[in-house]
């Protein structure tokens, strides 16, 4: 199923995306305020401009991880690999200089929010340093705020929130299994 926001009122309307084709045209009419409009089913512009903007987004096939950004009311699931040295977070726009933009509406992320910093420890294994922007709302990990210059090691399955939008870390480690 998938979910169609009606640009008026921001009312969600959902429908099957399996009974029809890529580059079909639908026209909606939201039950709420009865606004009609339409939508071509097929891949998302937004991401086809974001590839052209980041070329080399097969970094995760070197293997250093990756983050989950949770489905909210904002965005979809989204699943952004990590590279090695930093790794800027922050709300897409075009021109941007985030490294790992999220396609999203929420306000209340900035566009550099935060920062995962990706290197090897003494003994090789990747370690995850997050780092906030500095940003307007905050980045929180375990439901605690970080300070202005604090920097936190996190690992597999750590949970963090930027804004309204929770994201996973997903160490390489955890990849390969």
């Amino acid at each position: 199923m998938k979910r169609v926001r009606c640009p008026k009122c921001d009312t969600f309307i959902t429908f099957d995306e399996s009974k029809y084709e890529s580059g079909q045209s639908l026209v909606f009419e939201c039950p709420n305020c009865q606004k009609q409009f339409g939508i071509r089913m097929g891949v998302s512009k937004l991401r086809a401009t974001q590839k052209e903007e980041h070329p080399d987004e097969h970094a995760n096939e070197e293997g250093f991880g990756s983050i989950v950004v949770i489905e909210n009311v904002f965005h979809y699931k989204q699943v952004l690999p990590l590279r090695l040295g930093d790794n800027t977070i922050g709300r897409y726009m075009k021109g941007s200089k985030t490294t790992l933009p999220i396609e999203t509406n929420d306000p209340s992320i900035d566009m550099l929010h935060c920062v995962i910093n990706v290197s090897r420890d003494k003994r090789g294994r990747l370690k995850y340093v997050l780092r906030d922007g500095p940003s307007y709302t905050g980045t929180f990990v375990d439901n605690e705020i970080l300070g202005d210059r604090e920097r936190r090691v996190i690992e597999d399955g750590t949970l963090f929130t930027i804004g309204a939008t929770s994201i996973i870390l997903r160490s390489a480690d955890s990849e390969e299994e």
